[in-house]
């Protein structure tokens, strides 16, 4: 066993975070084993709650019991989600201590139908971090425009935030001043800002996914040669933008008050095109306080024959180079992000409405 997981961490300041959960990984043991072998956290998303509850025997007791008690089905899946939540937290605990509270995060998403709803958002986002109520609980909260106030909100409450589905580096500098403006309004309220955690999730795989079809469209050599180097080139760039925001005298007074800077997660690491290296969105983002949350697959490949070297800052003249080349060619980046994001929202609602339907089928039969 390498200890490839463990080095990413102490050599390069880069915390591998695995981005999956069902219920079998803690009843298991093998999540403890996974922490053993150098993940650090742990994030969960509707999809991912979905495959898990539909994919498997393992909460159909629970769900029973719900039931049985007078759950609905939608307040039945909470209860489902938060034990699996709960269990990961324990698992994640002593990591958590252990860092003095940088690592050992479990991630828990609010409904995703609220993602245009601020107030809904917020109000929903308090309620899952009273109800979990554990230190190591980051809530997550999509970076659409609705989103950015309640993430400010819950800064400046003191709640721990994984702001997710982040596809520009607009919207990225957007979810870093909600999160500083957040810690300023603390502050000035005179409460600590020194417990806060959290994580801005910047999408990988699919930008290049996205832009890669419309290079191909257009066909062009100078298109086609473009290829493959969107989303790299957009972190690479969005971490330029978080070393020069979480720096000088702004953030210097919040640092001085025991503020972290919030960390970039680079999120949706595997590859969809089978052509490129299975590690190419682990290997190029490496570098100090950032996190890679990273599918089963893609956790297994990088341990197995990934490389270990500080590449987040590499060549960035090349990457602003190529980033300006993609306009050159008819590619309008915001268009991109603006479809992702709608996308990637409207994934999750889906995800989330077909269990819940499944699960409102499977409740009928239950008496």
């Amino acid at each position: 066993m390498t200890d490839v997981l463990k080095q990413l961490s102490s050599q390069h300041g880069q915390s591998p975070w695995l981005d999956n959960l069902q219920r079998g990984y803690i009843t298991s043991g093998n999540l403890v084993s996974l922490v053993e072998r150098g993940v650090r956290g742990l994030t969960s998303n509707p999809t991912i709650f979905q495959k898990a509850i539909q994919g498997s025997s393992d909460y159909d007791e629970q769900f029973r019991s719900e039931i049985l008690k007078g759950s609905s089905a939608r307040d039945a899946y909470w209860e489902l989600v938060l034990q699996d939540i709960h269990g990961a937290l324990d698992v994640f605990a002593n990591l958590y201590a252990q860092s003095n509270g940088i690592d050992g995060f479990v991630s828990v998403e609010v409904d995703p139908s609220l993602a245009h709803d601020t107030a809904g958002t917020l109000s929903a986002a308090r309620l899952l971090h009273e109800r979990i109520s554990r230190a190591n609980v980051m809530i997550k909260i999509p970076a659409t425009q609705a989103g950015l106030p309640a993430i400010r909100e819950m800064i400046a409450e003191g709640r721990n935030v994984n702001v997710t589905l982040i596809f520009s580096l607009s919207r990225y500098q957007d979810v870093m001043d909600a999160y500083i403006d957040g810690l300023e309004q603390r502050m000035a309220s005179g409460s600590p800002v020194s417990n806060i955690s959290s994580v801005a999730s910047f999408f990988i795989s699919r930008v290049d996914n996205e832009i890669d079809k419309r290079l191909e469209t257009i066909g062009t050599p100078a298109a086609l040669a473009l290829r493959g180097t969107a989303a790299v080139n957009q972190a690479r760039l969005a971490y330029a933008a978080f070393q020069k925001t979480f720096s000088g005298p702004r953030w210097e007074a919040l640092a001085k008050a025991g503020a972290t800077v919030q960390r970039p997660l680079w999120a949706s690491t595997s590859t969809k095109n089978p052509t490129y290296p299975d590690t190419m969105y682990v290997d190029q983002l490496i570098g100090p306080d950032t996190v890679n949350t990273l599918p089963d697959a893609t956790l297994e490949a990088f341990a197995d024959h990934g490389t270990l070297a500080r590449t987040i800052d590499q060549n960035i003249g090349v990457s602003r180079r190529q980033w300006a080349e993609l306009a050159m060619n008819a590619i309008d980046v915001d268009e991109v992000a603006a479809q992702l994001e709608a996308e990637g929202v409207a994934s999750f609602i889906k995800s989330f409405d077909e269990l819940i339907g499944v699960l409102e089928d499977k409740a009928s039969g239950i008496s």
